[in-house]
C-alpha cells in the first residue's frame, strides 16, 4: 500500500501515537476547552491516550466539535434521503461544496446519526500546510489531493487518486467524499467540472467507464447554508475576477476562511442526499459511445440533481428580489427576514461598490435562478 502513503489518512495502528504527539499542541487544547468545555484538560487527554481508532476519533471527539459547532453558529441542521442508503453499503458521495471543514464533516455527521458508514475525505494539500492541521486530518480520514503540480506530475497524482478511491471504495468498503469541482463555489452556481469525473475513471481498468461508475455507487449531494459565513471572504476573489485580474490569496487566507466558515453564523442547514446513480448511467450509455460525451452527461445528471435538490431559504429570495428590483419572491420571507439579511450586507461588504453589490447577491441568488430551470420540468 506504500503507493497511497503520500495521501492516505493514518491507519488505526498509527491513530494513538499522533494522538499521544499532539496532546500538548495549543490547537488540540483550544479544539478541545471548545467541544468539552466543562471538561477538565487531564480528562480529555487521558480520554485520548486510550484512543487508537480513526472511528472512536471520530465519534468521541470530532463528533461533539461538529455538534458544539452547530449549537454555537447555527439554528439547526435537517436532512432528507439519508433513509434510502443501505447501512452496510459504500457510496462515492459527490457534492456542491461551500466550507471547507463543514461541508464533509456535516455529511459525516449526519451519516453517523443514521447509521451509515462514514466518509473518508478529500482536502487540498494547500490546507493542511500546517503540522497539526495535516495531523489532525489524517485522523478525521481525510486524504490529500495535490494542487498546483506540473502536468506529468498532476497526471501521475491524479492517476494514484483515483486508484485509491477505487481502493477505499471497492476493497475496504469505505464511503468517500470529493466535492463536484475544485475549491468552493464562489458565486452560488454549482457546477460539476468535467475534470473530477475523468480523475476518477482513470480507476476502471478493464471496466468500461460505466459499468464502474455503477460499481462505485454515486450519489449526488445539495449542502444549503442559509447564511454563509465567508461571503464577504469570497469578494476579492470575485472583485478581482469582474477586472479580469489574476486573484492572489493572502498568506494565511485559507486558515482564516476555515475558521470563519466554522465560527460564523449559518442560520439553517440542510443536507440532501439524492438517489444513487443507476438507470441514468445506462441511458447515458445507450446514448452515447464516446467517454468524453458520456462524462459530459454524467456531469449534466450530476448537477441536475444538485441544483434540483437544492434547499432554498428565505435569504435566497431576497437576494434574488434585491438583485433584480422585483417582489416576485416576497412570499418567500418576512419584513423582518429582510431587513436583517439588508444589515448583513451593509455591514459585510461596500454598497456603494456595484460590482461587490452585485456579487454578494448574485451569491445568494444563483440558486434560486439555476432552481428555476426545473419547476417548469
Amino acid at each position: 500500500m506504500s503507493q497511497f502513503d503520500s495521501i492516505r489518512p493514518y491507519y488505526d495502528s498509527e491513530v494513538n501515537e499522533a494522538l499521544c504527539q499532539s496532546l500538548h499542541h495549543p490547537m488540540m487544547k483550544a479544539l478541545m476547552n471548545f467541544s468539552f468545555p466543562d471538561v477538565e484538560d487531564d480528562v480529555w487527554k487521558e480520554q485520548l491516550r486510550k484512543t487508537h481508532s480513526i472511528r472512536d476519533f471520530q465519534c468521541n471527539f470530532i463528533y461533539q466539535s461538529v455538534r458544539k459547532v452547530l449549537e454555537n453558529s447555527s439554528e439547526g441542521l435537517t436532512t432528507s434521503g439519508f433513509e434510502k442508503l443501505d447501512n452496510n453499503k459504500s457510496y462515492l458521495y459527490i457534492s456542491n461544496h461551500r466550507d471547507i471543514i463543514l461541508d464533509t464533516s456535516l455529511l459525516n455527521t449526519c451519516l453517523l446519526e443514521h447509521g451509515k458508514v462514514m466518509t473518508a475525505s478529500a482536502i487540498g494539500d494547500n490546507l493542511v500546510k500546517k503540522s497539526f492541521l495535516l495531523t489532525l486530518s489524517k485522523l478525521n480520514r481525510n486524504f490529500v489531493v495535490q494542487r498546483g503540480l506540473p502536468p506529468r506530475e498532476l497526471l501521475h497524482s491524479s492517476k494514484n487518486l483515483s486508484e485509491y478511491i477505487r481502493h477505499l471504495l471497492t476493497r475496504e468498503n469505505q464511503s468517500v467524499w470529493i466535492a463536484q469541482r475544485e475549491g468552493r463555489t464562489k458565486d452560488g452556481n454549482d457546477a460539476t467540472h468535467q475534470g473530477v469525473l475523468k480523475m476518477l475513471g482513470m480507476a476502471s481498468g478493464e471496466q468500461n467507464l460505466i459499468e464502474y461508475f455503477k460499481n462505485i455507487r454515486i450519489v449526488p449531494v445539495s449542502i444549503s447554508y442559509e447564511y454563509d459565513p465567508t461571503d464577504a471572504l469570497k469578494m476579492p476573489q470575485l472583485l478581482a475576477e469582474a477586472k479580469q485580474q489574476t486573484y492572489i490569496k493572502e498568506k494565511n487566507e485559507d486558515f482564516v476562511t476555515l475558521l470563519s466558515g466554522i465560527m460564523g453564523q449559518k442560520k439553517r442547514i440542510h443536507i440532501h442526499v439524492d438517489d444513487v446513480l443507476d438507470t441514468q448511467l445506462d441511458d447515458v450509455a445507450a446514448e452515447f459511445d464516446n467517454t468524453n460525451k458520456q462524462i459530459q452527461a454524467i456531469a449534466q445528471i450530476l448537477d441536475d440533481a444538485i441544483l434540483r435538490t437544492y434547499k432554498l431559504w428565505p435569504t435566497n429570495y431576497i437576494a434574488y428580489d434585491l438583485l433584480h428590483k422585483t417582489n416576485e419572491f416576497a412570499d418567500k420571507y418576512t419584513e423582518s427576514e429582510k431587513q436583517l439579511f439588508e444589515r448583513r450586507l451593509e455591514l459585510r461588504i461596500d454598497e456603494n461598490n456595484p460590482v461587490a453589490l452585485q456579487g454578494f447577491l448574485a451569491m445568494y441568488a444563483n440558486p434560486v435562478v439555476n432552481q428555476q430551470k426545473y419547476a417548469t420540468k
